[in-house]
């Protein structure tokens, strides 16, 4: 629900962008606040004040953190009593409301928990900072449950759950390359280019240190060319995608790729086992266990081999403790600096779901459920037909299933 606009039309109140995750998109003019009705917005800063951008800061200091863990608790404070205040103004429903705060808690005091293995020592202050965020939003969801009726089923859901874990942006890239797959460009004649001289003249720790102080747009566009041109393409048969901790691989696919290389088929499958079996080989030397956790083809997942949008393989990387700065292989080293963006920690795959209410028989621990069934469960609860497209089914239990 936070990455979508109001729905116009629907009987109601929408309000979206107010108090986001993001702190970096409230500043981009495409994501301003967006309300339905739009006087819904003066009232909004009525009642809650102007919009909190809270920013997630990896490298902050001991103080900022303090400064970012009271402000988060106000803004709780705050998006409580703003939608208590909506909730009286009629008898909805359906009613939704999210509580980002805790996300950016989670990454933002991760290092501060009793059982980090990194501890802050001296700073207990935020100690139990992640409790204490969860527990001030459980308490504004206590005081909103009082005020629906006594019929209504509510469901609390978190998309994903948070682990310890690095950035594995040049892990993907330096498999793709020091094994051959993704080929360098050849050496090109001096160019007086603004951007050559700059990569040619500065250490790479000088011109990250200088692209920080670059606006967002300026610094996508520059990671854009280097991309293009840092690759044969004539003689790469795959290359990386890239992405901060998940490894994206896509192959060089003739009829898809600008320059695709490789035939459609039986040499694009041979590809891909190849590339699966030089990852299942990757060990990381810290602990001596493999370095992948799990591999994924989107195109058989989705049905759609070859894909045409997405990568040809997700590598899902071990989650770790450490920094991951070198794997090995039996035929390499594969090394990565440490990159602009260095957080410890990172979503996990697997969120949670608690439901209570009259429609609700099941007790106890669900067991694994699919994230595409809470559609077709929430419109069996609603009365709603559930359309034939959707590919999740009805949660056991819940909604007459």
């Amino acid at each position: 629900m936070p990455d979508v606009y109001p729905v116009p039309g629907v009987a109601g109140v929408q309000l979206s962008n107010w108090a986001p995750h993001f702190g970096w998109i409230s500043r981009h003019p495409a994501f301003l606040p967006y309300a339905e009705p739009p006087t819904l917005l003066q009232e909004a800063h009525r009642v809650f004040g102007p919009p909190m951008t809270i920013v997630e800061k990896a490298d902050s200091t001991f103080t900022e953190d303090k400064q970012i863990y009271h402000r988060l608790m106000e803004r709780v404070r705050r998006k409580g009593a703003l939608c208590r205040h909506l909730l009286a103004q009629d008898h909805f429903d359906l009613v939704m409301v999210v509580f980002t705060e805790s996300h950016t808690a989670a990454h933002q005091f991760w290092n501060y928990r009793p059982e980090s293995p990194t501890p802050t020592n001296g700073q207990s202050a935020l100690t139990h900072a992640i409790r204490d965020v969860y527990q001030a939003i459980d308490r504004e969801f206590s005081s909103l449950l009082e005020q629906l009726p006594s019929e209504a089923n509510i469901f609390v859901v978190s998309s994903v759950g948070i682990e310890g874990c690095y950035p594995t942006t040049g892990l993907t890239e330096a498999f793709c390359r020091q094994l051959g797959y993704q080929a360098s460009p050849e050496p090109a004649a001096f160019s007086l280019h603004p951007l050559s001289l700059a990569r040619r003249m500065l250490p790479e720790s000088w011109r990250v240190a200088l692209s920080r102080h670059l606006p967002r747009d300026t610094r996508e566009r520059l990671l854009a060319d280097q991309f293009r041109s840092g690759t044969n393409w004539q003689k790469t048969t795959a290359f990386a995608l890239p992405a901060f901790y998940n490894g994206l691989i896509r192959v060089n696919l003739r009829g898809r790729e600008p320059q695709g290389i490789v035939s459609p088929g039986a040499e694009y499958e041979a590809l891909l086992d190849r590339l699966e079996s030089d990852l299942r080989q990757l060990i990381d030397p810290q602990t001596g266990k493999p370095a992948v956790q799990s591999i994924t083809r989107p195109g058989d997942l989705f049905g759609c081999s070859p894909p045409a949008v997405f990568p040809d393989l997700w590598v899902r990387w071990q989650p770790t403790s450490h920094f991951m700065d070198r794997v090995i292989h039996p035929k390499a080293e594969l090394v990565q600096p440490r990159p602009e963006f260095f957080r410890n920690s990172n979503h996990s795959c697997n969120g949670f779901v608690a439901a209570a209410g009259p429609s609700i028989s099941r007790r106890g621990d669900l067991g694994e459920i699919e994230v595409l069934d809470l559609a077709p469960t929430f419109l069996a609860l609603m009365g709603e037909p559930v359309p034939q497209n959707l590919t999740g089914k009805i949660i056991a239990g819940m909604g007459g299933a």
